[in-house]
């Protein structure tokens, strides 16, 4: 049996307060299955990996770069802010609730607001510069070309991705597209270590995606490649890409912290 979609995860939660509001574009899930253990190593005791079976059990470790265009406050249109970003998380399981979230190490932000998330939240976000080279195919809905590139202390990047045009087809370790669609694409909490080393965690809302399938053609993720998880030789041989060109995301601020967790 899989996982379906839930009406409660397609419904949006009520907005306020200093909720936010943003159209990504670009976005992409560049997906890695690596040995649990690699995984493990990262993660506090109160979280383990979500493994699939392929070849052997498996966690899956995502890179997930994305333009964020018009960011606002959900209850003020102006002022709008337009800047890079990149996530890199994992899929994990709340063993003290049984909640499927995301794991994040980390994020890249190519903005002057970093500074709010970590000197206001303790998040750990980081700076850097991201450009995306991208052309879509308005007739054919796929990206002819897409690059995205960031220069970084603390995560320098480099991708380059095919864009099939075509729906997904059956995902690895997954037992249908529907279960691979709602653990890759539909996580809606997010947990981490802050960088005062409490947990933080927070939430998101956004619709069902419709991505394409993509393929890898080069990639140098070197944070995959400095934790252990990915090493820079094997980061073309990625477990699935998903792209999707463009998606409006609800991130319900702040974060909170949880509670016990040290």
């Amino acid at each position: 049996m899989g996982t379906r979609f839930t009406r409660e995860m397609l419904t949006r939660p009520p907005r306020a307060g200093i909720d936010a509001v943003t159209t990504l574009r670009h976005f992409a899930i560049v997906t890695y299955a690596v040995e649990p253990e690699r995984v493990r190593a990262h993660l506090h005791p109160r979280f383990m990996p979500d493994v699939v079976t392929t070849d052997g059990e498996r966690a899956l470790v995502s890179v997930v770069p994305f333009h964020d265009i018009e960011f606002r406050l959900a209850r003020c249109p102006w002022p709008r802010f337009r800047f890079g970003q990149t996530n890199y998380r994992t899929y994990v399981i709340d063993k003290e609730t049984g909640e499927r979230c995301v794991w994040f190490f980390g994020t890249c932000l190519d903005s002057w607001s970093v500074a709010i998330p970590r000197l206001a939240w303790k998040l750990p976000w980081h700076k850097g510069r991201i450009r995306f080279d991208c052309a879509r195919s308005h007739e054919d809905q796929r990206y002819e070309h897409y690059r995205m590139t960031t220069a970084s202390d603390w995560a320098p990047a480099m991708v380059e991705l095919e864009d099939t045009g075509n729906p997904p087809g059956p995902l690895p370790g997954f037992a249908n597209r529907e279960t691979a669609e709602v653990i890759l694409t539909h996580p809606l909490r997010g947990v981490f270590s802050r960088r005062d080393g409490r947990l933080g965690s927070y939430s998101v809302w956004h619709d069902r995606l419709q991505p394409s399938e993509g393929r890898c053609i080069d990639a140098r993720f070197e944070l995959l490649d400095r934790l252990k998880l990915v090493p820079l030789a094997e980061q073309t041989r990625t477990h699935s890409v998903l792209i999707q060109h463009e998606t409006e995301f609800t991130i319900f601020l702040p974060p909170r912290g949880l509670s016990g967790a040290h």
